[in-house]
């Protein structure tokens, strides 16, 4: 009885589903394994290319500098957040969140006018006689980073805090009451108990960083191009919609071999954790 109802409820969000998203997505991608017969010359000319290789690496390279950087800060930031008062920690979560109700165009523009060659940041540097002319700061794989790690570090911290605040106080309490300094505790304690939100933010990150198109497309430039931006150039410029079928595909494959990744992780730290039990 039980089942048949939850086929009845679900049953049409499930068909919506696979006629809005899978469908569209199989008939998209299907193209790039005929040659017009079954092949994978599509993907091996990709791979074997040197110009998409070094796109792929960089991508991959950027999306993991941004997931460990977004961590090393999410971390601490959460967890003294998850120690303030209520009120007060709802005012600091809805000022992190605020950046996310922005345009991600106006967000970038605002990175432009800071890293630019007359930005903010060289003309302090010029003042304080540090360098004597502009340095190139703007459309390098440093501003991709910077942008995108201000794009998603919400995402971390907001996941983070509510996955930190589901710590009791007494665990902490009894780490101090053990003699474990703070710096301890953090480490020792608070770090493997949130290491569950640590690897669902992280997925976020990653797989939002090496699918982001603004950002790396107003900070990267063409010289500094990601899988996304490659993907909008196949697409929309040149208008070769195999090659773009091929890019989501590889995208999509990565995405999801890295939520493998972390999956093993979280089973493989799990079962230490049920070791020492």
């Amino acid at each position: 009885m039980k089942t048949s109802r939850y086929v009845v409820l679900l049953g049409p969000f499930v068909i919506l589903a696979m006629v809005c998203l899978m469908i569209p997505l199989f008939i998209t991608i299907l193209p790039s394994f005929f040659t017009p017969g079954f092949s994978f010359s599509y993907y091996t000319d990709f791979f074997t290319d040197s110009f998409s290789r070094n796109i792929l690496i960089r991508s991959l390279r950027l999306s993991l500098i941004t997931t460990v950087i977004c961590i090393v800060i999410g971390l601490p930031a959460s967890y003294y957040i998850s120690l303030m008062k209520e009120n007060r920690r709802r005012i600091i979560l809805s000022l992190i969140l605020f950046p996310l109700l922005t345009n991600a165009v106006v967000r970038g523009f605002a990175w432009i006018s800071i890293l630019g060659k007359n930005g903010l940041i060289n003309q302090l540097l010029q003042c304080l006689g540090l360098v004597d002319e502009p340095v190139k700061l703007l459309y390098t794989d440093f501003a991709i980073v910077v942008g995108s790690v201000y794009l998603f570090l919400p995402v971390m911290l907001s996941t983070l805090t509510s996955v930190m605040e589901g710590i009791g106080e007494d665990v902490i309490e009894a780490a101090y009451s053990l003699g474990a300094p703070p710096v301890a505790t953090f480490f020792k304690v608070i770090v493997p108990l949130s290491f569950s939100g640590v690897l669902v933010a992280g997925v976020l990150v990653f797989a939002g960083t090496i699918s982001a198109y603004t950002t790396p497309t107003l900070l990267g430039g063409n010289q500094n191009m990601m899988l996304a931006t490659l993907l909008y150039q196949q697409s929309n410029t040149l208008s070769n919609w195999t090659n773009s079928a091929v890019i989501a595909f590889i995208m999509i494959l990565i995405s999801l071999g890295v939520m493998k990744i972390f999956n093993l992780i979280a089973a493989t730290v799990d079962k230490r954790a049920e070791g020492h039990v």
